[in-house]
C-alpha cells in the first residue's frame, strides 16, 4: 500500500509541476512523467491492458507529438497573445470544478476503511479478448470493416489524379 501512495504523491506532484512550469517543453516532460505515474498506478489496479495502452498512445504517441509540436512553434513570451477575461472566468470555472470533485472523492473515501478483494483477473488482456470475441463479436468486426473502409476512403482521397491518354 505503500507504494501506491508513493506513486499517488509522485503523480499529484508532476501535474502541479506540470500547470506550474513556465517553460512549456518542460511543461510537457512533466506530463509524460505524469502519465508514467497513471501507468503505474492501473498496474498497480491490475488493468495491464490499460497500463500498456496508456503507456503507447499516451506517452508515446501524443505527448512526443505535443513535444515537437511546441519545439517546431518556438514559442516567445512576446508572440504569446493576452489571455481575455472571458479565459480566466473559465478557467477559474474549471479549478472550482476540479475542487468540487476533489472535496468530492475524498468524502466517498473516508467512508471505505476496507479494501476491495473481488476478481483479480478484471483488467487481464486475455478475459478482454473473451469478451470481445465471445459476447461482442458482431460489432468488434463491423467496427473493423468501418475502420477498413475509412482507411481504403484515405488512401483514395490523397492519391494523386493520373493523367489518361
Amino acid at each position: 500500500m505503500g507504494i501506491f501512495y508513493f506513486v499517488a504523491f509522485l503523480s499529484v506532484f508532476f501535474a502541479l509541476m506540470t500547470i506550474f512550469t513556465k517553460n512549456p517543453v518542460h511543461s510537457v516532460l512533466y506530463l509524460v512523467i505524469t502519465f508514467f505515474t497513471f501507468t503505474v498506478h492501473y498496474i498497480l489496479l491490475n488493468a495491464q491492458f490499460l497500463a500498456v495502452v496508456n503507456f503507447i498512445v499516451y506517452m508515446g504517441a501524443i505527448m512526443v507529438l505535443f513535444l515537437f509540436v511546441l519545439m517546431l512553434l518556438n514559442l516567445n513570451k512576446d508572440t504569446e497573445p493576452m489571455k481575455s477575461t472571458l479565459v480566466k472566468v473559465m478557467g477559474a470555472i474549471a479549478g472550482m470544478c476540479l475542487l468540487a470533485t476533489f472535496l468530492g472523492a475524498f468524502r466517498v473515501l473516508e467512508g471505505q476503511n476496507e479494501y476491495v478483494t473481488g476478481n483479480t483477473d478484471v483488467g487481464l488482456v486475455k478475459n478482454l479478448g473473451k469478451v470481445l470475441f465471445d459476447e461482442f463479436l458482431l460489432p468488434f468486426e463491423l467496427s473493423s470493416i468501418l475502420l477498413l473502409t475509412a482507411m481504403i476512403g484515405a488512401i483514395l482521397l490523397a492519391k494523386k489524379e493520373t493523367k489518361q491518354g
